[in-house]
């Protein structure tokens, strides 16, 4: 069995998990191929910021990350003879439990300050529990998250690990910081194929929910992921996708839409009709202009209606992107692409939690289908596991240490690092730090 705890966050969540795998030889067994023992999150307040805001998500990381350490020992399984126990204290008295085998702890990208104080206690339990300490790439664990899902689901068969999905798979990695299509050949080698060259996807809608909102939702909420309000906002009840109809050809996708409200938005890159790259500020930008010009005149139904738009401007951008990516890969008819065809897609981060994004008649498979890619899986982890957590990064934790890797105690936080090889920074394993364990 491997048993790990990660803890930590990249920005303004403090998540603490304690994961462990059943043991490769028993034989088989109805029991999940991993059970995560415990796992908690707490959530920075950014409502007065409007965003997040680094003071504050630091300050939230000292308050909450021991306590939810704490609180999540003693979630950790009974001691075995024969194996390493950790005393936890309860009450007066004093429970032996199983000591984790490693730490798994986000090293990057991120916040320096929040990714600083996660590592820096991830250092400290690993000396005081004499274990090894793993750190992780959170938008690599993001990739892996499908993976944990089918490891809690699926039965043990005493054959080794069997995680799903295999390799390669394209990755669409979407969330307020990042929006990546990456090519996922193994664990540690994802291929950028596509990035936003100035804003993330996430990013460009919470910015235009603040817009679009009407002023007594912003007054009111405590919520600070105002990309969740707009999508209440556009299809309240979840309600509403099914009025959507995929462009079946790339000219019907870039001719811009009117509105019954005089306005109209233009689709991101419609000059680049083969550019593989992302592009968010200037639908931003367009949103900004509308809201101001229309100012209090702007009645909640165009609301509605401007909610809906910039969601389906900006998710049939990200879907674009993807039909240029499979339709290259379709061009290559080298050994090596023929090989293993992608055969799956996995969209991860925060804003594949969004419904009108993930839902079966909804934007991306209606996209995919149309454009003869019904065989293309798409593979959504549920979505308290998209937006950041430590349940994915103790995953890719324990792939990286049965992989056969550690960290160095030395190692350091990272703002930016890369997921591709090919980066300037060598992506994931051209990180400092690294060492094999024996």
């Amino acid at each position: 069995m491997f048993l790990t705890k990660s803890d930590g966050g990249p920005s303004d969540d403090t998540s603490v998990a304690i994961l462990g795998t059943a043991d490769k030889v028993l034989p088989p067994t109805n029991l999940p191929a991993a059970k995560l023992h415990f796992h908690e999150k707490v959530t920075a307040n950014n409502a007065e910021h409007r965003g997040v805001h680094p003071i504050v998500a630091l300050n939230s990381h000292n308050e909450h990350l021991a306590p939810l350490i704490a609180k999540a020992l003693h979630s950790l399984p009974p001691a075995s003879p024969g194996l390493p126990a950790l005393p936890v204290r309860s009450g007066s008295a004093w429970l032996q439990k199983q000591r984790p085998d490693f730490i798994s702890i986000t090293r990057g990208p991120g916040l320096l300050p929040s990714l600083s104080t996660g590592l820096q206690t991830a250092k400290g339990l690993a000396v005081a529990w004499q274990i090894p300490l793993v750190g992780i790439n959170h938008m690599q664990a993001h990739a892996l998250t499908p993976r944990l899902v089918t490891a809690l689901a699926s039965a043990g068969n005493g054959n080794g690990p069997q995680y799903e999905p295999a390799f390669p798979f394209l990755s669409l990695l979407v969330s307020g910081g990042h929006t990546l299509l990456v090519r996922s050949k193994a664990l540690t080698h994802h291929t950028i194929l596509a990035r936003t060259t100035d804003i993330a996807a996430g990013d460009v809608i919470d910015k235009m929910a603040r817009s679009i909102l009407p002023p007594e939702i912003m007054d009111t909420s405590d919520e600070s992921m105002y990309g969740r309000l707009l999508e209440h906002l556009a299809f309240p009840h979840h309600q509403g996708y099914e009025n959507y109809t995929a462009p079946s050809t790339r000219a019907e996708e870039l001719s811009s839409k009117p509105s019954v409200w005089g306005w109209r938005l233009s689709v991101p890159l419609s000059n680049k009709a083969k550019g593989m790259e992302f592009s968010f500020s200037g639908l931003g930008s367009a949103v900004e202009r509308i809201c101001k010009r229309r100012k209090t005149a702007m009645s909640l139904d165009e609301r509605v209606d401007l909610a809906r738009d910039v969601m389906r401007v900006v998710f049939e951008h990200l879907a674009s992107r993807v039909i240029l990516a499979l339709k290259a890969m379709d061009k290559d008819d080298s050994a090596a692409a023929n090989e293993r065809k992608i055969a799956a897609l996995v969209v991860s981060g925060g804003v594949a939690s969004n419904q009108f994004l993930r839902k079966e008649n909804a934007r991306l498979r209606s996209f995919l289908n149309v454009r003869g890619y019904t065989h293309i899986r798409l593979v959504f982890p549920p979505p308290p596991l998209c937006v950041d957590n430590a349940a994915m990064v103790a995953w890719t934790g324990i792939e990286m240490y049965e992989a056969g890797y550690e960290s160095e105690l030395s190692c350091k936080a990272i703002r930016k690092w890369s997921i591709d090889p090919n980066a300037e920074d060598g992506g994931i394993l051209g990180a400092d730090g690294w060492k094999r364990r024996h």
